[in-house]
């Protein structure tokens, strides 16, 4: 992150920077919106008797409640400011989020704002791997199958950037990921090793079991490594930060071109089953409230009750379902979306009764 934003800043493009990390003391670099301002880590572990993995869920379940806020401010802030001509609107959006990638990836949270981001911006995810402890077979596949559920799991295009290449290159890795017969001698070498040494699975490659679980595994993700760019990158020293940003400038081509045609796709399924389920809840309301029959008209057998129907029968088209709905907008002005509209319609048709 710090490289990254350094090298924004060194191209006069600085970045808007988010941490997301509400656990981390100090970050080297200078955030825009930092979840430790609006969430307290360790007030949120003491009030709830949460341990560390929980106090972060719980986090940034309380720092989701604000998304909207934070999506309005990103889209004021990537576009021109009338009032301010000199600022030049952001073209690049970082965002920290914590390390533990179970409490992120898969809590609600962290879809939400995921999903959000993705709503308004192109949104790539990076998948950091460290190169140095990944050289083994074993390492490599598991590193691999996180990036596999991530990919699933997010919808979102990913680049893997292999860091800490100034210590080991990367090239070993893609090698790996575009030469099945070269995976499979590495892993016939780490087997040896593991033999030779005495003790099985040995922290390399595996023996036995869980060298055949690598062998299948590798042939399940030869399709997967298709849909994957690969950079390797030295935070340390910057290399590769250029080639960095070039993938991430194809991922947004992709993200336009494949993805947001299929988040267009699934928010409009949502948007029809949740009217599906309104208007379901809506026919129930008035069948209780007995307008919503095939009359229209007010079923009550006592005459010595005073009903809608009995004041004057040409009010009954206005008793129907679509009649209270116009009234109810003319009247209210609202947005049928709204969670708010919904809860005030009931409101208002119980003031009607």
């Amino acid at each position: 992150m710090r490289r990254i934003n350094a090298h924004l800043h060194g191209q006069q493009k600085p970045p808007y920077v988010i941490n997301l990390d509400p656990a981390v003391l100090n970050v080297p670099f200078d955030s825009n919106i930092d979840i430790r301002d609006s969430v307290n880590y360790e007030e949120v572990m003491k009030q709830y008797n949460l341990g560390p993995n929980g106090g972060i869920l719980t986090s940034l379940n309380l720092f989701a409640t604000k998304v909207d806020q934070i999506v309005n401010l990103l889209e004021k802030r990537t576009k021109p400011d009338p009032e301010k001509p000199d600022r030049k609107p952001i073209d690049h959006i970082l965002v920290d989020t914590p390390g533990q990638i179970e409490v992120f990836v898969w809590s609600a949270s962290g879809t939400i704002l995921l999903e959000s981001l993705a709503s308004s911006f192109p949104t790539v995810i990076a998948y950091i791997i460290d190169t140095p402890r990944t050289a083994s077979t074993s390492t490599f596949m598991s590193n691999m199958l996180y990036a596999c559920s991530i990919l699933y799991k997010t919808k979102l295009p990913m680049i893997l950037v292999f860091n800490k290449t100034d210590v080991k290159d990367a090239s070993f890795a893609k090698e790996w990921m575009t030469d099945f017969e070269a995976f499979q001698d590495a892993l016939r070498r780490d087997e040896e090793s593991d033999a030779m040494g005495g003790v099985e699975g040995g922290g390399t490659g595996g023996s036995g079991y869980m060298g055949s679980l690598i062998n299948s595994m590798s042939l399940m993700l030869e399709e997967f490594y298709s849909h994957l760019s690969m950079v390797g990158v030295s935070s340390r020293l910057g290399t590769g930060i250029d080639e960095f940003f070039e993938a991430v400038e194809q991922k947004k081509q992709e993200f336009i071109e494949d993805y947001l045609p299929e988040l267009q796709r699934r928010r409009a399924e949502r948007e029809a089953a949740k009217h599906e389920t309104r208007d379901k809840e809506l026919d129930k309301m008035m069948q209780g409230m007995s307008v919503g029959g095939a009359s229209g008209t007010a079923a009550v057998d006592d005459d010595d009750i005073d009903v809608v129907s009995d004041v004057d029968d040409d009010e009954d088209d206005e008793t129907t379902r679509e009649g209270l709905q116009a009234r109810y907008q003319a009247a209210a002005g609202t947005n049928d979306d709204s969670l708010a509209a919904d809860a005030s319609f009931a409101k208002y048709l119980h003031t009607q009764r």
